[in-house]
């Protein structure tokens, strides 16, 4: 379980966080919704050990992420994948030494055949076989996402963070990555936390929604709740992003 306890983050004079309370449940998919600059993505930073709180903490699996020792906080995140908004591709690279990057720069050795069989088995999963030895400017976006995700899983993590995962693809792609977020929560028993702007993938893939506003969390509860709110800001979020 993640736990975040009243989290605050200014930088300089710009209060980011303000006291932020959420607890992510194991297995649970956990769509965060916010306007722009709202903090999800410092909230997704302190979660990783990317940034520190001014005031408050956030625990994983019971341990503060704040005090560990940075060998504590590198094991840690080998239990978080990352799906990243424009998928962060090396050019340079072909697909297979992308996805194995993480394996490769852990520390651990892994023989040659070791990486080409992991990396085929999360091609097999995210739906992407034989594309090992295409570099990026070969692949479309949805592609790039599917691989990106391959990345992501690469190291068997327990949290799955996508950030807009669904962002500059058509309606027929966005939906076939909604449906492999399901998927994969389900087949895996992964944690996900999907930050989005998209409200038809809020409704397609979460249990639970956390809608940030001024830096607190405004609203927690199911996309039905969601949608069902009088509430004037939330009401007024979803109709600027239908």
């Amino acid at each position: 379980m993640i736990e975040i306890k009243n989290l605050h983050k200014s930088f300089g004079d710009n209060k980011v966080l303000q006291g932020v309370n959420l607890k992510i449940d194991t297995g649970e998919t956990l769509v965060i919704i916010g306007r722009s600059g709202c903090g999800k993505s410092v909230l997704i930073k302190h979660i990783v050990g990317l940034l520190y709180p001014d005031e408050g903490f956030v625990k994983v699996e019971g341990h503060r992420v704040d005090e560990m020792k940075m060998e504590e906080l590198y094991k840690l995140r080998l239990k978080f994948g990352f799906l990243f908004q424009a998928s962060a591709l090396f050019d340079s690279m072909t697909v297979e030494e992308n996805i194995s990057l993480p394996l490769v720069e852990s520390g651990k050795k892994y023989s040659r055949v070791d990486l080409e069989k992991k990396v085929a088995e999360k091609l097999e999963l995210v739906g992407m076989r034989g594309v090992q030895n295409l570099k990026p400017a070969e692949l479309s976006g949805g592609m790039k996402k599917r691989v990106g995700l391959a990345r992501a899983l690469i190291t068997d993590p327990d949290y799955i963070f996508y950030d807009e995962p669904t962002t500059g693809l058509d309606p027929i792609m966005s939906d076939s990555i909604d449906d492999l977020i399901k998927e994969l929560t389900d087949k895996l028993n992964v944690t996900s936390i999907v930050v989005t702007h998209d409200m038809y993938s809020v409704k397609k893939v979460a249990n639970q929604v956390a809608m940030m506003h001024e830096g607190k969390i405004h609203f927690i509860g199911t996309p039905a709740e969601l949608i069902s709110s009088n509430d004037k800001i939330i009401k007024e979020f979803i109709q600027r992003t239908e």
